[in-house]
């Protein structure tokens, strides 16, 4: 059937999808953190005023 075929990477359609919704959850808890340590960072020695 076509719908189970793998793709290039090897994923199935469903594994495929669990790992972008893991992927871009990790970005976005990455991102946070950034933000939070550049603003921490900033009050400790203001790069701008």
């Amino acid at each position: 059937m076509a719908e189970d075929r793998a793709s290039l990477t090897g994923l199935t359609d469903q594994e495929a999808k669990e790992f972008h919704g893991i992927f871009v959850q990790s970005f976005i808890i990455f991102t946070a953190i950034a933000i939070v340590a550049h603003f921490l960072v900033w009050l400790w020695r203001p790069w701008l005023q």
